[in-house]
């Protein structure tokens, strides 16, 4: 069975969960190899996390000569393994980090690359949803080795203990792929709230929240969910909340299991970041807004009246 090798998601060692997912997907299409690239001190502590969803290999390539570089150095790296190991596929998380790997791999490989997917079948066929949510496409790669970034929460992570065995992989990265590098960086402020992207549940805000001070009955009842907040581009342009909240074509694309769109009017721009989400619910106060059009649950009413009751069901329920 052909190995189909899945870029680890990680933030310094810590696992993210959609690596978990790729590793679930991976097992649908040959035997699930990881890649970590980063500390080598922490290969063994990623391999453990990992070979409980299913990884037989975890190759591990030490960025302490590339580390501080942009994207181009770990392209360079996937490269080689590739070239090695001759991957069936090869599964990357979709994100503005994950797509530019992706897309230098596949010019490096000369194979077809597939950005997006919210599922990938056993013969390498992918969905997507396209032009704002309003089609749903299948495709496939027919040259050389499938690359494809698949969108967190796309598929249920499913423990399947594997065998995890650890390789060293010396990648050799070319000067070229120093030119450009991190000067500076500072730590995001952590809210306690999972990452946005990735978060199984996300509660958002719209213009219908009124203020910067009325964001709190959002984030309570966001908090009582143990979900993510999110915001619409009105409310981002309001400066009620920073654009690393937002939601839609100029900001963010979650898939969550639930998204709860609160005073949000439901215009294309949003849609196109949150449509292909699971069960959707929405909280509007006009019964003509076209996120009813979209939603599997709606609620005409106040939302400021509805957030608290229901937070305090919540609450109550846990």
């Amino acid at each position: 069975m052909s190995e189909v090798l899945v870029l680890v998601d990680h933030v310094d060692g810590a696992v993210k969960k959609p690596t978990y997912e790729l590793l679930t997907i991976a097992k649908r299409l040959g035997e699930p190899s990881a890649v970590f690239i980063g500390a080598a001190a922490q290969g063994a502590e990623v391999a453990e996390k990992v070979k409980a969803y299913g990884a037989e290999k975890v190759y591990v390539v030490d960025d302490a000569s590339i580390k501080g570089y942009l994207v181009a150095p770990k392209a360079e790296a996937l490269q080689q393994l590739a070239q090695q190991v001759s991957p069936a596929a090869i599964l990357i998380t979709s994100g503005a980090e994950g797509k530019e790997v992706a897309a230098r791999l596949a010019i490096k490989l000369e194979s077809g690359l597939i950005t997006d997917a919210v599922d990938v079948a056993d013969d390498a066929t992918t969905t997507q949803s396209v032009f704002a949510g309003n089609y749903t496409v299948q495709a496939k790669v027919t040259k050389g080795t499938p690359i494809i970034t698949v969108k967190p929460n796309s598929a249920a992570p499913q423990e399947a203990p594997g065998a995890g065995v650890v390789e060293e992989f010396g990648a050799t990265v070319s000067e070229g792929a120093k030119t450009a590098q991190i000067v500076a960086s500072q730590p995001r402020q952590a809210t306690g709230r999972p990452e946005l992207t990735e978060a199984a549940i996300v509660v958002s805000g719209g213009r219908g929240v009124g203020s910067e001070e009325s964001f709190a009955v959002i984030e309570a009842l966001a908090d009582s969910l143990g979900a993510a907040v999110g915001a619409s581009r009105a409310a981002v342009d309001a400066g009620w909340r920073p654009h690393s909240y937002q939601i839609g074509q100029t900001g963010k694309t979650v898939s969550p299991q639930l998204y709860m769109a609160n005073g949000i009017s439901g215009a294309i721009q949003h849609r196109a970041g949150m449509q292909t989400s699971k069960t959707i619910v929405a909280v509007n106060k006009d019964e003509e807004a076209p996120i009813f059009e979209l939603v599997d649950f709606g609620v005409v009413g106040d939302l400021h009246t509805v957030l608290p009751a229901l937070t305090e069901q919540v609450t109550q329920r846990k």
